[in-house]
């Protein structure tokens, strides 16, 4: 499989490892100050960029007809915008606010128990999120989706890093250099208190479910999300 990657920080120099490890061919390496020269070589694009960079590197992806899995967070006011550009082009397209195979193990957990507390009044609910010091968005893309799987199964309506309103779940970020990534979702009352953590270890394990994603997006039409990779709906 020829990939380009979009995006070629630490992340998409981990992505680039695991990738070659696995028999793949990177086509492009593109950094922030780059064009889309070779693109139209790629089979797929992983797209590990900057906030600012990740609708522009969507589109021109989905504009030459080259899958595209993106783990950029921070740019989602315009999702809907990439959806229906795919759409359009009849193309295929993954996001992802996190591609380790745990979180979003983690991600149906949460769910599950939101499911399960919901009607226990006693409870709130609260998280926290801890990332090194070169994540750009607070808080995390992580964060949000638990966040919103939350809201999905309870009588919370938002989020907020904010001191928090009855129905707002308030969010604690943290940023502490040389951490990949540590959230926690707290449900406290007065007698105790429940707490689910992930907490990963190194880029390896969001690298290699960007790739894994890849792999698995190869000759699909459509807009779908690591459920659908993971078999998990």
């Amino acid at each position: 499989m020829k990939i380009a990657l979009l995006g070629y920080g630490k992340m998409g120099k981990v992505i680039e490892r695991i990738a070659l490890e696995r028999g793949h061919e990177i086509v492009l390496r593109k950094d922030h100050d780059m064009g889309y020269e070779g693109l139209e070589k790629a089979d797929v694009a992983i797209d590990f960029s900057v906030p600012s960079a990740a609708v522009s590197n969507i589109s021109a992806c989905l504009n030459t007809n080259i899958p595209i899995v993106s783990g950029t967070t921070g740019w989602l006011e315009h999702y809907d915008e990439m959806v229906a550009l795919c759409n359009a082009k009849n193309g295929a397209f993954i996001y992802g606010s996190n591609f380790s195979l745990g979180v979003n193990i983690f991600f149906e957990l949460n769910n599950y128990l939101a499911k399960m507390m919901a009607n226990l009044e006693q409870y709130n609910v609260s998280m926290e999120e801890i990332h090194h010091t070169q994540k750009l968005d607070a808080p995390s893309g992580t964060a949000i989706s638990l966040a919103n799987g939350i809201i999905e199964n309870s009588k919370y309506t938002n989020w907020t890093l904010e001191k928090p309103t009855d129905n707002e779940i308030h969010i604690e970020a943290k940023r502490i250099e040389n951490i990949p990534g540590t959230h926690t979702v707290f449900y406290d009352s007065e007698v105790d208190q429940i707490e689910i953590k992930h907490t990963a270890h190194s880029r390896e394990g969001f690298a290699l479910g960007a790739v894994i994603a890849a792999e698995w997006l190869q000759n699909k039409k459509g807009v779908f999300t690591m459920k659908d990779v993971l078999n998990l709906k």
